[in-house]
């Protein structure tokens, strides 16, 4: 059982940065590194979408609405995956969630497909 944690969410204003960051512990397979792990995020009353997954071997993929702006990144040695936000936007708050899956073939991830969740992380950009 693959346990995720996220933290590093906040309150911050338009144009600001801040790094999310998903913990993996518990890890089944040989290790954290054998898993795709993505970002997601869901406004109030919205659906959740991804944003922003990374393959085992670090291929990255963007949401057009995030592209040039979030970065997504690994250390399998530390067992983390990290997202970094720059220049955020209002519309940028959400609660943020890291899932993962072990088969991925690439592309935005859809969350119905995720084996693996964590419990979320605010983060709110005023203007």
């Amino acid at each position: 059982q693959l346990r995720l944690e996220e933290s590093g969410g906040g309150q911050v204003q338009a144009g600001d940065s801040l790094r999310l960051t998903c913990a993996g512990s518990g890890y089944s397979f040989s290790g954290f590194g054998d898993y795709a792990v993505g970002w997601f995020r869901q406004p109030l009353g919205k659906e959740r979408e991804s944003i922003a997954p990374i393959s085992y071997n670090s291929n990255t993929y963007y949401h057009d609405d995030v592209k040039g702006r979030f970065t997504i990144s690994r250390d399998n040695a530390k067992n983390t995956v990290y997202l970094q936000m720059d220049r955020l936007k209002p519309e940028d708050t959400a609660v943020y969630y890291c899932a993962a899956r072990g088969l991925y073939l690439g592309g935005l991830l859809d969350p119905d497909d995720m084996d693996y969740w964590g419990k979320g992380t605010q983060v709110t950009v005023s203007a």
